[in-house]
Order: structure tokens, then sequence, then C-alpha cells
């Protein structure tokens, strides 16, 4: 791979989310490096109930941003990722909860290790959740117990958004508030 890899403090700061892509290859062996670092993201009972849906192609990415509410830059990415919980595999163990909540978690965790390792590779990327799902497992032709949970489009950015705010700590930490 050969890329400046960030310290995860910075990268935690710096990463942003990119709608804005060249049209620069994006290599398997770094597709698989960011799936490999995206399935050690914590999960219930180690289920790792998520599963990865990897689209290079350019007819379902069109699919795909139509089915995201006409987020037309999803299939200008060379790579689009999508995030599914496997209801099944958490269900297994967890039952109802497994398949409600934990395999939903699962996949959220990912998610977010995959677009640390997307910006610590010199990448961007973008959490979508806006999307129908019907549209999505449609598209993808999704077994019933596959849930879509993230779109994400990865490329190299063609943008440097600025720093949002995030709001204070006051506002955000509670202590004790039984």
């Amino acid at each position: 791979m050969g890329e400046k890899i960030m310290d995860v403090f910075e990268t935690i700061r710096d990463r942003r989310s990119i709608r804005s892509f060249t049209d620069k290859h994006v290599q398997d062996n770094t597709v698989n490096e960011l799936i490999n670092l995206a399935q050690w993201a914590p999960s219930a009972g180690n289920k790792q109930a998520r599963d990865f849906i990897i689209i290079r192609d350019d007819k379902p990415k069109k699919k795909l941003s139509l089915a995201a509410l006409d987020q037309e830059f999803i299939e200008e990415a060379p790579v689009v990722v999508v995030v599914c919980a496997n209801e099944e595999r958490s269900s297994l163990r967890y039952g109802e909860r497994g398949r409600t909540l934990y395999c939903i978690l699962d996949a959220a965790a990912a998610v977010q290790n995959l677009l640390l390792a997307v910006h610590s590779l010199g990448l961007g990327g973008c959490w979508i959740g806006a999307f129908s799902d019907s549209e999505v497992k449609a598209v993808l032709n999704l077994p019933r117990f596959l849930r879509p949970i993230a779109i994400i489009p990865i490329g190299y950015s063609f943008e440097k958004p600025q720093t949002p705010t995030r709001f204070s700590h006051n506002i955000v930490v509670h202590h004790e508030l039984y």
C-alpha cells in the first residue's frame, strides 16, 4: 500500500465527509485492507453481524444514487461499499434484540472503522444513511436477512471541506443524572 498512515487522534479529528471525488482508481488491495480494518470493529458476542457489498460498476452505483434520494456524488466515487446488518447472524444468539439492535450496532461500528481507515489512507468517504431500504435491497438483490445500514462512496477527494463545529462538553456531557 505504501501510503503514510496517520496517528489515530489526528485521523479522528481530521476526517470529513467527502462528497466529491477524482476519477483516480482505488486499488483492490486497498479496498480489501479497508474492509479488513472495518471488520476489526467490536461486535456483540463477536458475531460480527455485518456484511460488506463492494460496487465498482456504474449501473448499480447510479441506481444506488437514485435510491439515496438522488445523491449523485455516489456514482462519482470509484468504489461504493454498502454496509449491511446481518440480522440472522446476530439473532441466532440474541434473538429479537440481536435482530433489531445488536446487528445494527455491529454494522455502525464497522462503518466508523471504515471511515477512519479511509481517511487514514488518504482517501475520502461519506456515511450515507438517507436512502430507501427496499430500493437498495432490490438494486443489490440482498437476501431478506441483510439490512442496508450505510452507503459509503470511497475515492480520492476532490475537495477539502471546512472543519465543522462541535458542541462543547457542557452541552453533551452529563454527570450522575439519576
